[in-house]
């Protein structure tokens, strides 16, 4: 799915209405949407408050006043009384809230909200480019201390589409976002995505072409890009079909991680895997993972890296920092120049040697922030993460997996891939030492790179979100959502 920015976003409006759709019946079209959702997830005995600004956004709440009053629903509407000089179609579907008597409508500082109504916020859309005013900041404030679900639509109020806010900002906390066709990136960051609670895209019939015509450098993975990725097992294969993953990392008291790295990969359909780990390791992973196939190296850590023929390597899950495990992975990395994948102490190592020249072209690499900013220095914020890793995916022409809440996947060209699987729940250790076999396995099977990173990663999310269901996120563990990617496959085949 794309992400389209705020100034897209009109003009893909503007191209609906050229083919014929009249920018009113565009608006009642995305406030039947609205009602039709809220409707069917409120009982029909809740009262609503729902603010309206003076633009399209309030114009939207005029509208679904209107609907889900006609559905039984009891309505109040809070305006600026002092000016209600209206957006052309806001002044439509206000005239007509006005002519229905059973719809109160009052100033914004009459809500004193002593029946516990919802709150829906139509105050401001995608279109707001400034900070709130006073007076605007100050019923913000008061909305959200009150203990009610909380909706916004299109976008919470205090938001901006496409950038970052200032720390102090005054922002609607919604439970419920409901956003029209496409992400705003403020909905993955996660300075931004916080006020959003959970997303519901709408769609509201914009404009095909113009959607399939416009460029955008920005996308939301969905299920309808992973079917079009993912490569169904063929009847007539061999083991040899699958490719050969191997992988590295494992010190003494760390072997949990490459043992989950090595099992996610054969569970992801590598057709051979091998780990290379210090013989410490020999007898649990042997024990734990008998379809891995085991290399020594070293006593209690890595001390050399041995190259294989038509393998893909993924590299870095507890694989500690010892000098000799440090000269190990440099001159695997100085021989060796097909794609790799590198993740936890293979980047540390990195890091701190200052040889990110190393890397080999279309490898990838999956740092969490902290990781980031070792290998490429501080950031501002989120956003700003992002850009930087934009502009080193392209200088070292490489995969950059920017772990989060909705981690993004940074082409060498520059585009983003937001991921919309996972949970809370997979914010414990392990669970990136899973992500790399699974990416590991993916590259090995054949799966262009890029596709696997965006695979890989919804993969990952997708099995985390199947674990959460079956044992809670906070009891889930990363050998769970391991378990669970066999589900996954089998979601998709169904």
């Amino acid at each position: 799915m794309k992400i389209l920015s705020s100034s897209q976003i009109k003009e893909c409006d503007s191209a609906t209405i050229e083919k014929g759709i009249s920018s009113i019946s565009l608006m009642e079209n995305a406030a039947k949407k609205c009602a039709n959702w809220i409707v069917d997830n409120f009982k029909l005995n809740q009262s609503f408050s729902i603010f309206c600004g003076n633009g399209n956004n309030g114009g939207d709440g005029f509208a679904i006043a209107r609907m889900l009053y006609e559905k039984g629903f009891d309505i109040e509407v809070f305006i600026n009384k002092e000016n209600m000089k209206f957006s052309r179609d806001a002044e439509v579907n206000f005239k007509k809230i006005k002519a229905i008597s059973g719809i109160t409508i009052k100033d914004y500082s009459e809500f004193d909200n002593r029946d516990n109504s919802v709150i829906i916020d139509a105050l401001f859309g995608y279109g707001l480019n400034r900070e709130l005013s006073y007076d605007f900041k100050n019923l913000i404030e008061k909305l959200n201390q009150i203990p009610v679900p909380r909706i916004s639509i299109d976008i919470p109020t205090g938001l901006f589409a496409d950038k970052v806010i200032d720390e102090d900002s005054i922002v609607f906390k919604a439970d419920f976002t409901l956003t029209f066709q496409f992400y705003k990136r403020s909905f993955l960051h996660p300075e931004t995505g916080k006020f959003c609670g959970k997303i519901i895209v709408l769609n509201i019939d914009l404009d095909k072409d113009f959607i399939n015509e416009i460029e955008t450098d920005y996308f939301v993975i969905d299920e309808n890009l992973i079917k079009e990725i993912y490569k169904p097992r063929g009847d007539f294969c061999h083991k040899g079909t699958f490719g050969k993953s191997i992988l590295v990392g494992g010190s003494y008291g760390k072997m949990g991680a490459i043992l989950m790295s090595s099992l996610s990969a054969l569970k992801t359909g590598s057709g051979l895997t091998f780990t290379i780990a210090p013989e410490c390791g020999n007898v649990i992973l042997q024990s734990q993972i008998p379809e891995a196939m085991f290399i020594d190296s070293g006593e209690n850590f890595i001390d050399k890296i041995e190259i294989q023929d038509k393998a893909v390597y993924g590299i870095g899950p507890g694989l500690g920092k010892k000098i000799e495990t440090q000269k190990a992975l440099l001159e695997f990395l100085e021989n060796y120049k097909n794609p790799v994948v590198l993740d936890a102490d293979a980047l540390n190592i990195l890091a701190e040697n200052q040889k990110l020249n190393l890397i080999p072209k279309n490898s990838v690499i999956t740092p969490h922030p902290l990781e980031f900013e070792r290998l490429f220095g501080k950031s501002a914020n989120s956003f700003e993460r992002l850009e930087l890793a934009k502009q080193k995916a392209e200088e070292l022409q490489i995969f950059i997996i920017l772990k989060d809440h909705h981690t993004a996947i940074v082409t060498p060209q520059k585009k983003v891939y937001y991921n919309i699987t996972g949970n809370s729940g997979m914010a414990k250790g392990g669970s990136g030492d899973v992500l790399t076999g699974i990416l590991t396995s993916l590259i090995s099977q054949r799966y262009d790179i890029e596709q696997a990173c965006i695979f890989g990663v919804w993969l990952h999310g997708k099995a985390g979100d199947f674990a959460a269901a079956a044992y809670s996120k906070e009891a889930m563990l990363p050998t769970d959502f391991i378990n669970k990617i066999g589900s996954v496959y089998q979601y998709l085949n169904t």
